[in-house]
């Protein structure tokens, strides 16, 4: 504001300047003793000046006096209510995913390891069980049971996943390496193949290759775990339930999913899960809800009815 004053009066007085200026030029030159002009006139022309000046001074001031909103060709528009303030978006990145160890050992010697007597004692007596009931009465599903493995294609196996197969999963590889179609312990779904030790082997390295995140400190909770191993194939399974049957290698427990309650253990130990096939195979019982019967020469585990009532 001040300075918009100063600002007309420079203006006021540089006009005045130039008016004087400009009335001198047009004077004739002066004579050696000119004559003094009469007082009234000049009065009134200094008064015409005087009068310009104090207008171009009124015009600035009310200029400067005039709202800024009101000057322009356009006028802002008059403030609204403050816009609540926008909370600062708090960006939430999920923490990266970390790593089985168990789905990458550290690299050990091919040792084959020697496996207790007694224990594998007790899985041939459970073995000789199945294998005499299965020729008397289901001889087609007897010849599905593949010969006996070696123990050094088992320590390959052991050195390649970084497990130890519990003795009792040992002893009935050595008895059979596994089935050619659903075997003896199809009592699951729509029958079950019992894995050769290459076919375990194998079937780790899909799993840790597929799923190689570690999920938390129970692995009996989660889909897959690199210190399983999967034993048995189910069949008629589809991706969103746990397709194999497993055997814990720290304790040796055996589980699979239910697809009710996920992968969890079942029974203690391969050597538990041949007991009770042979105990329900010749006390003609139920196992899991189904039982045994036989079609044409072949085993299958039918779902228990009365269970069901």
């Amino acid at each position: 504001m001040l300075k918009l004053v100063r600002m007309a009066l420079t203006a006021a007085v540089l006009t005045a300047i130039a008016i004087r200026l400009r009335r001198r030029a047009r004077l004739p030159a002066r004579p050696a003793a000119p004559a003094r002009p009469a007082r009234p006139a000049r009065n009134a022309r200094m008064g015409v000046v005087w009068a310009g000046i104090a207008a171009i001074v009124a015009v600035v001031l009310a200029i400067a006096l005039v709202p800024r909103q009101t000057v322009g060709a356009a006028a802002a528009p008059a403030p609204g209510p403050a816009a609540p303030a926008t909370p600062p978006t708090v960006g939430w990145t999920p923490p990266p995913p970390v790593p089985d160890p168990n789905c990458s050992p550290a690299p050990r010697p091919v040792a084959v390891r020697p496996i207790d007597p007694k224990v594998r004692r007790a899985v041939n007596v459970q073995w000789r069980r199945i294998e005499r009931w299965l020729r008397a009465n289901a001889p087609r599903t007897y010849r599905t049971l593949a010969g006996p493995g070696r123990a050094g294609t088992i320590a390959v196996a052991e050195s390649q996943m970084g497990v130890d197969f519990p003795d009792d999963l040992r002893a009935s590889l050595l008895r059979h390496n596994g089935s050619r179609g659903p075997s003896v312990f199809g009592f699951w779904f729509d029958g079950a193949a019992a894995l050769s030790i290459r076919q375990i082997r194998d079937t780790w390295r899909d799993y840790c290759e597929w799923n190689d995140t570690d999920l938390g400190d129970d692995p009996a909770t989660e889909y897959w775990n690199g210190r399983m191993i999967p034993f048995l194939y189910f069949y008629g399974r589809d991706s969103e339930d746990m397709e194999y049957a497993v055997v814990d290698s720290a304790g040796g427990a055996v589980g699979w999913d239910d697809t009710i309650g996920g992968m969890a253990p079942r029974l203690p130990s391969t050597y538990a899960l041949l007991r009770v096939v042979a105990d329900t195979l010749q006390r003609r019982t139920h196992l899991d809800g189904r039982r045994p019967v036989v079609v044409r020469g072949e085993l299958r585990w039918k779902l228990d009815e009365r269970l069901s009532e």
